[in-house]
């Protein structure tokens, strides 16, 4: 990792604080260490960020001045969007850190093209608004959408619970603009769907989490606005049969599932002993349920018979044991405010350790199946809490401490228990890293489980992008 050169108090080479001062003003420079601590705080408290100063450019313009000051300088940047990353790639250690938030405009809607263009620090869940205020609809959505940053999201190329619809962040994006790490813009907010002209360079970015340079700007795609959605809770007969489930849903829909979340029993008693509000959506209690929603821009669309005859179809062949269907918009967002809240239980309810794994849609119950196994034979009394989008092969992977268990011992012994999950992903040509990245966190993992031809193609793109490693340095790779 590259080091500071120290000249001053604050760790930084002669004259270059003054000089940040210059471009972005006193508003846009942050010294004080109280004041920091947003910036240095990451939310899972696995690691503590530390940084002379943080940066907060008003413009691309300024934001190119900035990194060409650092780079004449040889000082390392770590680009931060809304500091709501799960692998620590917004972390600084002793680099300065450029924050995007002051760049939160729209710049442009254009609702003929279903594209909008914007601010890579707009905070996603504005972007929604603004969208929704041009009758068009932005279907990134996922729990951080209130405070995490667009920028951030395409950095990482974050997920979400649409993307079995409408994909990941990558897929929509079309154009960017982007700072490289010599202070040069690239221009390429471009809002065409077909354009051959050679190598797709926003693609080299996105996912890139500021290793290759800042996003500053982004043209996203829209869609029809949602007229119609139906949602159901249902429980499962079995783990196995939801895919069946996933595919008779998306035969009887017209594939207009936008949402197909697995929840399993340990999820809704956490979420009920520690979130205010919780209740039971079905009687009984069964293993495995799933929050199924179908959506349509048609206000004339039937898809509430065509929920009800998926459901009854799967109640007749025994798939579904039981389930209800939201009645109202409160309902609906009562479903899907357990798939929050059963992330937010984990905190409270002890030591947890997390995995963000990726396998084919038809290993999803193969997987789980033997990953519970795996991990119970490492950790008798361990408690299972695999969840996630199974129409896109994403299982979070997470594991409870057992009861009564000492956190500590437990969470030390979080490579090793990982490390198995990840084989058994692996084994089945899975990700270790579905949608949350690589940060500092995994890096480890990309150097050990990546294929060396992989590993070497992605430094050759970095030392000719980077070639002095200022970019986010000890991330990624």
């Amino acid at each position: 990792m590259n080091k500071l050169t120290t000249a001053s108090g604050t760790g930084l080479p002669d004259g270059l604080l003054e000089r940040l001062t210059e471009i972005v003003g006193d508003a846009g420079l942050v010294t004080d260490i109280s004041d920091m601590e947003p910036y240095i705080a990451e939310q899972r408290g696995l690691f503590r960020g530390e940084t002379p100063c943080v940066v907060r450019p008003a413009s691309t313009a300024e934001v190119s001045q900035v990194v060409a000051a650092c780079s004449e300088a040889d000082v390392p940047i770590v680009p931060q969007g809304g500091n709501t990353g799960l692998c620590g790639g917004a972390v600084a250690s002793g680099e300065i850190i450029l924050s995007l938030s002051r760049m939160n405009k729209v710049r442009e809607v254009d609702p003929a093209n279903f594209t909008m263009t914007v601010d890579a620090g707009c905070v996603l869940a504005n972007l929604q608004d603004v969208a929704e205020s041009h009758d068009r609809f932005f279907p990134l959505s996922l729990g951080a959408e209130g405070s995490c940053q667009i920028g951030g999201n395409l950095s990482t190329n974050a997920g979400g619970t649409a993307v079995i619809r409408y994909g990941n962040s990558r897929e929509l994006t079309l154009g960017l603009e982007v700072v490289l790490p010599d202070g040069q813009i690239w221009d390429g907010l471009t809002g065409l769907r077909k354009n051959n002209t050679g190598y797709d360079l926003k693609h080299l970015f996105i996912g890139a989490e500021g290793t290759l340079g800042i996003i500053t700007g982004a043209v996203l795609k829209l869609f029809p606005r949602p007229r119609v959605r139906n949602t159901a809770f249902i429980a499962l007969r079995d783990l196995e049969d939801v895919l069946e489930v996933l595919g008779r849903a998306r035969k009887a829909s017209g594939d207009a599932v936008s949402g197909f979340e697995l929840i399993p029993r340990l999820a809704i008693d956490i979420s009920k002993q520690h979130i205010e509000g919780m209740f039971e959506f079905l009687e009984g209690m069964h293993e495995w349920y799933a929050l199924i929603e179908f959506e349509s821009s048609d206000e004339s669309s039937d898809l509430g018979t065509a929920m009800e005859n998926f459901l009854a179809a799967a109640f007749e062949d025994g798939l579904v044991v039981d389930a209800t269907i939201a009645q109202s918009d409160a309902q609906r967002e009562q479903m899907w405010f357990l798939r929050e809240a059963m992330v937010l239980a984990q905190k409270p309810d002890g030591a947890s350790i997390k995995n963000d794994v990726s396998v084919p849609i038809s290993r999803v119950p193969q997987f789980i199946r033997e990953a519970n196994a795996a991990t119970t034979e490492l950790c008798p009394g361990i408690r299972h809490l695999a969840f996630g989008h199974v129409g896109d092969g994403n299982v979070h992977y997470n594991l409870a401490q057992p009861v009564d268990a000492d956190p500590q011992e437990f969470l030390d012994r979080w490579d090793e228990i990982t490390g198995r999950v990840v084989d058994i992903a692996l084994s089945m040509r899975g990700s270790f890293s579905a949608e949350h990245g690589i940060g500092k966190l995994k890096v480890h993992d990309l150097v050990e489980r990546k294929p060396a031809v992989e590993l070497d193609m992605m430094r050759m793109i970095k030392n000719a992008l980077d070639p002095k490693g200022l970019m986010n340095p000890g991330k990624v790779l």
